[in-house]
């Protein structure tokens, strides 16, 4: 390619090259071409720069969609203002008197700007700070009327919005991606009955099982108070101290040490409700349900050599991934499935369905897949939709309902708390990302950046002033008021657990045994490089303790690489027993069962000087008959010229490349000179 302006008109150059005053805020900077503007349709990863969700596919509008339309503002074609709307005519410099004096106290156009730059930021999450969203759609398979009155789940033909979050759990919002993590997936229902929202993990259990405890586990997890050490990782003194004295942690610590914790993507990574909830049919019947997401492009794992790389070299990864597979047209597909248990079979499973760190193993209770969803529409703004965003498991419609699951209840009451903390007041349902879709209407009134304009005089019930308006609606079959499942409560006021609460290993155990040999090694590997990083011994040793009443196997292979000799006595820990007879469940394993395709992936293909236009061109037909994106490497940027003269645009620099599938290290072209 030219690198002269006058030979090739198309290479742009700065607007300023002398000393002059620059003065660009009047000015056409743009490309004369338009190559400025995001095409409309798909594109594949990396070939143009992204675009908002608006812009990039006008196809995906739904109810939801089509609300934030009257909030959803551009700026081209318009003149710059103040946000009173006054026109500016120089965003350049303050008021000064004169050309050097000291800046005017007067100039309101810089106090308004400087002002609002100060106050833009808005309190992280306490816990999933890091986080992408999605638009997307939601359609059942079936009607499923006979186990819950809910509308959205009612009717295959019905369409519902939803907003997805996916997210990291430790690090705060600028941390990296691919750190081995448990990872969030909530998901908001726009339904025609109000919000649901399903706030889940990548793992179907959590680590705590009462939450009251959910402080002192953030706590530990978190960075160290001292010295804010480490960001966005597990491995430290605190957390392996709490650990290794609560045993509840231990079933979700080994499913954040195996692959799970380094999901490959958010298109290949199980999602899961944790607790069980209640669905309530019109005859007011009710079933025990887990829900579970599952994904269509399958599932997929990073290696922890590729995520730690990934790390530095693409803190973004999982991120850019999931807005470049929308904006190319691969939108990511989950199936909702439930499984679902009679009220009359609570109690034979020997563990307690209200403990959130015991899973109901697939091979006990079958998923059943009951509809899909898609994601279709990246966000227009980050911050309006994905950071503003409130997802609550307090947010149900009729035909679900709780359960006495003592972690969920003290999440209904938490995440109220904290949005009010983090979004500036009780009004955070009126963010335009969190509005439902259908009308609502109560007697709650002002408060901080209160933005409905009430107009009943009457801001109490009973009324007789607006004629008692609005008012209740009685439970029914159909469109009813929520009512409560009347299940029968009776006990004493105590603080104590379940002792059906008090088994701990036999989980882990099973989950341990449910792994693939490598997948076993790679836990094994987990653990140690975690350990690795604790300070204290008596801490590291504790752990190994811990993991020697799970398996002996595993015991004795973390605590060789950590120079830990195990005693007699660990050495002679009877197992725990099977969870209600079963030794493995090959759905706990990633790789135990094939699936998926390769349709979005991304493969990259190595070019040299030499390069045969014919069997280039059968490469790439070949790769996107199988919907996979071809991304070509050279030496340098720009295009390549192949023995026919065919020009191959758009290649890619080969340096420490981490846009493909599987691993692409940095190889001195040299190297490759007879490759084709």
């Amino acid at each position: 390619m030219s690198q002269h302006n006058e030979k090739n008109p198309h290479q742009h150059q700065s607007p300023q090259h002398d000393s002059s005053e620059a003065k660009p805020g009047m000015d056409s900077l743009a490309p004369e071409d338009g190559s400025h503007r995001p095409a409309a349709e798909p594109t594949p990863p990396g070939a143009q720069p992204t675009a908002p969700g608006s812009l990039k596919a006008p196809d995906t509008r739904n109810e939801k969609l089509n609300s934030l339309e009257d909030v959803r503002k551009g700026s081209e074609n318009y003149a710059l203002t103040t946000n009173q709307g006054v026109r500016i005519a120089d965003d350049q410099n303050s008021l000064r008197a004169g050309s050097r004096g000291p800046t005017l106290l007067e100039d309101f156009i810089l106090r308004e700007k400087i002002t609002h730059f100060d106050h833009e930021r808005i309190p992280e999450r306490i816990v999933h700070a890091r986080g992408s969203a999605a638009h997307g759609y939601f359609q059942p398979y079936k009607s499923l009327s006979d186990i819950t009155k809910a509308d959205f789940l009612s009717d295959p033909n019905k369409i519902t919005p939803v907003f997805v979050r996916f997210s990291t759990v430790q690090g705060g919002a600028g941390s990296a991606d691919t750190v081995r993590d448990i990872r969030g997936f909530a998901t908001k229902f726009y339904t025609e009955e109000g919000i649901f929202d399903l706030v889940g993990n990548n793992t179907p259990i959590f680590f705590i099982q009462d939450a009251h405890k959910f402080p002192d586990f953030v706590h530990a997890v978190k960075p160290e108070p001292h010295w804010a050490i480490p960001q966005g990782q597990s491995a430290h003194d605190t957390f392996w101290d709490y650990v290794s004295l609560q045993p509840e942690t231990l079933h979700n610590v080994m499913w954040a040490m195996s692959d799970r914790g380094i999901p490959r993507s958010y298109r290949t990574m199980e999602g899961f409700g944790i607790h069980t909830f209640r669905l309530i049919n019109a005859e007011g019947k009710a079933t025990f349900v887990r829900f579970h997401w599952k994904p269509l492009a399958g599932k997929a794992s990073l290696v922890w050599d590729e995520a730690q790389k990934l790390t530095g070299r693409d803190p973004d990864f999982h991120r850019r991934e999931l807005w470049e597979a929308i904006e190319a047209g691969d939108f990511p597909e989950y199936e909702l499935g439930f499984q679902l248990i009679p009220e009359e079979d609570e109690f034979k499973f020997d563990f307690d369905l209200l403990d959130p760190t015991k899973l109901i193993p697939e091979e006990l209770v079958p998923v059943q897949r009951v509809g899909k969803m898609m994601l279709n529409r990246n966000p227009d703004n980050f911050f309006a939709e994905n950071e503003q965003a409130a997802f609550h498991p307090g947010h149900i419609v009729p035909g679900l309902d709780f359960t006495n699951d003592p972690l969920l209840q003290g999440r209904l009451f938490s995440y109220t708390d904290t949005q009010i903390s983090r979004l500036g007041g009780p009004n955070f349902h009126e963010i335009p990302i969190n509005r439902p879709t259908c009308p609502y209407h109560n007697f709650q009134r002002d408060g901080m950046h209160r933005m409905g304009i009430d107009t009943n005089p009457a801001n109490y019930e009973p009324n007789s002033i607006n004629d008692n308006w609005p008012r209740e609606t009685p439970p029914g079959p159909k469109r009813g008021g929520f009512e409560s499942y009347q299940e029968r409560v009776e006990g004493n006021k105590v603080r104590e657990r379940s002792p059906s609460f008090g088994e701990y290993y036999s989980h882990p155990r099973l989950f341990w045994l449910s792994q693939t040999p490598f997948e076993q090694r790679h836990i094994v590997d987990g653990f140690s490089f975690e350990l690795s990083k604790v300070v204290r011994p008596y801490i590291r040793e504790r752990v190994v303790d811990q993991l020697a009443h799970i398996d002996l196997t595993l015991a004795q292979a973390v605590a060789k690489n950590l120079g830990i000799e195990l005693t007699d006595d660990q050495l002679n820990i009877t197992p725990p027993p099977d969870v209600n007879g079963l030794k493995k469940d090959p759905s706990l394993s990633l790789y135990a069962i094939p699936d998926g395709d390769v349709k979005g992936r991304v493969v990259a293909i190595l070019l040299n000087d030499e390069v045969r236009s014919a069997d280039l061109l059968a490469i790439l037909k070949a790769l996107k008959a199988k919907g996979v994106h071809a991304k070509l490497l050279y030496s340098r940027m720009g295009e390549v010229t192949a023995d026919d003269g065919t020009v191959f645009a758009y290649s890619r620099y080969l340096c420490r490349c981490t846009f493909a599938d599987g691993r692409c290290g940095y190889c001195p072209l040299r190297q490759y000179r007879g490759y084709r």
